[in-house]
């Protein structure tokens, strides 16, 4: 399978941009437990606290987010790769964003 993920970004970033909820998702890859998705959330959308599958990591394609969990924050730039920890966290968009979540789940 071959993705432009820059043009999976940049339609998903349009229609968060006008989504009532402010955010588009688009699941890219699913392979057995492994799973890859394209998420987009325009400024200061959040993605309520949630519970961590068992791995996983965030890759930010554009914009900045707010990774949190009790206790702490992370701000991520473009560019960035980060491991999502395994707590309850949340996801905020800092400026219109796009990430690539990669999950393991059981």
């Amino acid at each position: 399978m071959n993705l432009d993920l820059t043009a999976l970004a940049d339609e998903h970033l349009a229609a968060a941009r006008t989504a009532p909820h402010g955010r588009s998702a688009h699941l890219v890859l699913h392979d057995g437990v492994l799973r890859q998705t394209v998420i987009a959330l325009k400024a200061g959308t959040s993605l309520d606290e949630h519970n961590a599958p068992p791995a996983a990591s965030l890759q930010v394609l554009s914009g900045r987010v707010r990774l949190t969990a009790p206790g702490w924050e992370d701000e991520l730039a473009a560019g960035t790769l980060r491991e999502i920890p395994k707590e309850r966290h949340g996801l905020t968009a800092v400026d219109d964003s796009v990430v690539l979540l990669t999950a393991v789940n059981d």
